[in-house]
């Protein structure tokens, strides 16, 4: 597998992605809660297009259906999505896919299926949004490390560009961040510092 990026922003807009990759973010993933397929599909489609024009890697959370419809190269999803995916489907159009985990059970569920990366999360406190689990901390990290072998690790959950160098250190290859750049009162100067933390 060729390397990824080791920066991996999260964002629920296509003007965000296209924010992102204008300041060269290489991995970026576009995560859209509204269930109306009719709104999603020029939201993802433009997406697609702002990634594709500048060689960047675009990864869509849930939306599988509109993934393969619109010919789209990545997948993310969550544990409840595995329960309805179809994951034959999903192979068949050449999507490659990640997978949240949380715990050990989900860990193994997500092995199982041959995943392209495995996220875990959150390992800090997050502001996102209100999550089951407590933080899993940076020794979860690299016990998911040696779990996971050479399947490159998503850290993600309350990271900031200062707690980047302590995920790496323990195990994760890629770190993720969401409000830590949407709730920056500078948004463009925090994806160039998150850009010069991972390098």
């Amino acid at each position: 597998m060729n390397a990824l990026p080791r920066f991996y922003p999260v964002f629920d807009s296509a003007a965000w992605v296209e924010r992102a990759v204008r300041a060269r973010v290489r991995m970026v993933q576009i995560r859209l809660k509204d269930p109306d397929e009719a709104r999603l599909w020029p939201e993802i489609g433009r997406a697609r297009d702002i990634a594709r024009v500048s060689g960047a890697i675009l990864v869509v959370n849930d939306h599988w259906r509109l993934a393969i419809d619109l010919g789209c190269d990545w997948l993310h999803l969550g544990q409840e999505d595995l329960d309805t995916a179809d994951l034959s489907a999903i192979r068949r159009a050449g999507l490659r896919l990640g997978i949240s985990t949380h715990d050990e059970a989900e860990l193994d569920r997500a092995l199982s299926v041959g995943p392209d990366y495995i996220a875990l999360g959150p390992v800090y406190p997050t502001v996102l949004k209100e999550m089951p689990w407590a933080p899993q901390g940076l020794d979860r990290l690299g016990a998911w490390k040696r779990r996971v072998g050479t399947i490159p690790l998503v850290a993600i959950g309350g990271m900031t560009v200062e707690r980047a160098p302590g995920a790496f250190a323990a195990g994760a290859d890629i770190v993720s961040a969401v409000t830590d750049i949407t709730l920056n009162t500078d948004p463009d100067a925090r994806l160039r510092a998150w850009l010069e933390a991972c390098g």
